[in-house]
């Protein structure tokens, strides 16, 4: 879980200042975003409700997932939303289904993966949780994909298995590496472009760091892309280095790590995956 936050903290810098240079540096400026709050908002979503659904409850449940991301877009106003999320989350009375197809519903799916004991379960879940800011296709397979890779490897699956499952189920391309794609990738927000890389990034990766510092190092929507990466990484290799740890935690807001670690506990993560 805190992998994913991590990852959030490590790439908003870089969202900013793009970089392709995969030994970048830890800068002070970095900071948590949107992506950790709204990532904390499903955490908190699932702690006050774990109970499995059927599909006939989806849109029940999809009203849950939309009041908490309501209720943390209160407490943080100002961490770096897009301007269609801003008007439908400040705005309490507002239920309307936007339909992005953006990527902010894949970075916030990774507590999902940890907290349900099936795929099956791990897809309609995932599905809720979109459909009240990303009612499209795009953006729902990019976090059923997401959600579905924490899922594997928190269960110790292969990476081939992981791919495999992935391709599949979700028609992306996944045959290729990193540095096959650097020299020409650029920012894109959208679910299609950014979930397959962000994914392939964790793939093409020795560890934590690595899968990191490979999505980051696209030049890309750093923060989001390595809050994806960055949470599956974790759920696979389950440690991280001792510095980030340090650098990242103390970015966090309080009431982000109280949620987190409260997740971690039910779910028995170990808060540092030592």
């Amino acid at each position: 879980m805190f992998g994913a936050l991590f990852g959030d903290v490590i790439g908003s810098y870089y969202e900013i200042h793009c970089t392709k240079d995969y030994d970048f540096s830890l800068n002070k400026e970095s900071t948590f975003t949107d992506d950790s709050v709204l990532t904390a908002a499903v955490c908190k979503a699932i702690l006050v409700n774990s109970n499995p659904i059927e599909k006939r409850q989806t849109e029940k449940r999809a009203r849950e997932y939309a009041a908490w991301y309501k209720t943390f877009y209160s407490y943080f106003p100002n961490a770096g939303y897009g301007n269609l999320f801003s008007v439908w989350a400040s705005d309490p009375r507002n239920m309307t289904k936007q339909r992005s197809y953006g990527n902010g519903a894949a970075m916030r799916a990774v507590p999902i993966g940890y907290a349900y004991d099936n795929i099956e379960q791990v897809l309609l879940q995932a599905k809720a949780s979109c459909l009240y800011t990303h009612n499209s296709k795009e953006a729902i397979k990019g976090a059923q994909a997401v959600a579905s890779a924490v899922f594997l490897a928190n269960r110790k699956e292969s990476k081939d298995s992981i791919k495999k499952f992935i391709s599949q189920s979700f028609k992306y391309d996944l045959d290729y590496s990193i540095k096959d794609i650097r020299p020409f990738y650029s920012f894109d927000s959208s679910a299609n472009y950014s979930v397959p890389p962000s994914i392939v990034a964790f793939l093409d990766s020795d560890d934590y760091e690595s899968a990191v510092r490979n999505t980051v190092s696209l030049g890309g929507d750093a923060d989001t892309m390595a809050c994806i990466a960055g949470g599956i990484a974790e759920a696979f290799y389950g440690e991280m280095p001792e510095y980030i740890r340090k650098f990242c935690y103390g970015k966090l807001d309080h009431t982000i790590k109280s949620v987190a670690a409260e997740f971690c506990r039910k779910y028995h993560i170990s808060l540092y995956r030592n």
